[in-house]
């Protein structure tokens, strides 16, 4: 990383949506609009400025087996660096990676804490498996661990029933979620199937990821409780593989997720136009590539969301729904410079011309 303690940033700066500057300065690490007084040695980097990146749904420390080592968890974060993400929202994470804090060349990243499912009723080695008189114990104690977030798996194959089926019944989800708020932690869940959703939103669950169950019916009680979905779309593309996986064993559970991944647009752009909130997230981690922001901002395009919301959910509304800030004064200079407008076209997130992160352009 760069030495430079002056950097001036020209062309283009994209505040907000609309809020468009000809420059900044990155002084001390921070942003300024003034040019500082006496500056020398300055180092400029010209093109289309915007906040860093955010991936709202990443498991920075988690591979396909459960927990990887620091070794393994750094090069997960710096993938998601080398592609302007700077802000991550850890939607579950069995390792401790409070070591990342003290790294100023690594992405921020807000803590959920580690996932909490059903016994028996989630990947091996990701979660906490519990039953649900332990519940609001474990949300206490992941609330206490996270960064204003908890994580709950609400719903996962049932062998039995051999489809998928809800983890917790409504009285525990209702106190845990009260539990969590009381705590001054928000509430998210992993949520494929559709009769889990009802019941976690009417119990004031503050966030949906994945959200294929969403049918039009929910879409209603989604907007009048103010419930967010991150539908890692990306992600959602591996349905029909898994599918075919365990077709043999699940049928019914197989020909549920394929018509879940044949819905799945259609179900996000109506959640967008019955505006219900929509953010970026990739579900990196686990066993899914980090370094996929960019692929699904385009995939929420295809969708319907108009690019310019698309690029909103990944930047300035992403980092205002998780209190953190953009490229107002005195905020960290974490950005991400591009060689031209990103809100004509998406594709150019693709290729970062520049990262500066904490003010210092990532070589």
């Amino acid at each position: 990383m760069s030495d430079q303690a002056v950097l001036h940033v020209k062309g283009r700066v994209l505040v907000g949506p609309e809020d468009v500057r000809d420059e900044l300065w990155v002084v001390d690490g921070r942003v300024s609009y003034d040019r500082p007084a006496g500056a020398r040695d300055i180092r400029t980097v010209a093109g289309w400025a915007l906040p860093g990146l955010v991936d709202a749904h990443c498991h920075v420390g988690l591979g396909p087996h459960g927990p990887v080592d620091a070794a393994t968890a750094e090069k997960q974060a710096l993938t998601d660096r080398e592609a302007g993400t700077l802000l991550i929202r850890d939607a579950g994470s069995p390792s401790d990676t409070r070591w990342v804090d003290e790294r100023d060349d690594l992405p921020k990243i807000v803590r959920a804490g580690r996932h909490i499912a059903r016994t028996r009723r989630y990947i091996r080695n990701f979660a906490h498996e519990i039953e649900p008189d332990d519940l609001v114990g474990y949300v206490a104690q992941e609330a206490r661990r996270g960064d204003g977030w908890v994580k709950l798996v609400g719903d996962w194959i049932d062998r039995d029933l051999g489809d998928l089926a809800p983890s917790w019944p409504r009285d525990a989800v209702e106190a845990a979620i009260a539990e969590a708020h009381r705590l001054g932690a928000r509430v998210t869940a992993h949520c494929f199937a559709e009769n889990s959703l009802q019941d976690l939103v009417e119990a004031g669950i503050d966030c949906i990821e994945h959200a294929t169950g969403l049918t039009e019916d929910l879409i209603p009680l989604f907007a009048a409780h103010g419930v967010a979905i991150v539908p890692t779309l990306v992600n959602i593309a591996t349905f029909p593989d898994l599918a075919a996986g365990g077709e043999a064993r699940f049928p019914r559970w197989a020909a549920h997720m394929r018509r879940l991944y044949e819905r799945r647009y259609d179900t996000v752009r109506a959640a967008y136009d019955a505006g219900i909130p929509v953010y970026v997230g990739t579900d990196a981690g686990g066993s899914l590539a980090h370094g996929l922001v960019a692929g699904e901002v385009a995939e929420l395009v295809t969708a319907g969301i108009p690019p310019l919301d698309a690029l909103a959910a990944t930047s300035w509304a992403a980092r205002a729904w998780l209190g953190r800030p953009g490229l107002e004064e005195g905020a960290p200079a974490d950005l991400v410079v591009y060689e031209s407008d990103p809100r004509a076209d998406v594709r150019v997130l693709t290729s970062p011309r520049r990262v500066v992160l904490n003010g210092q352009v990532v070589e």
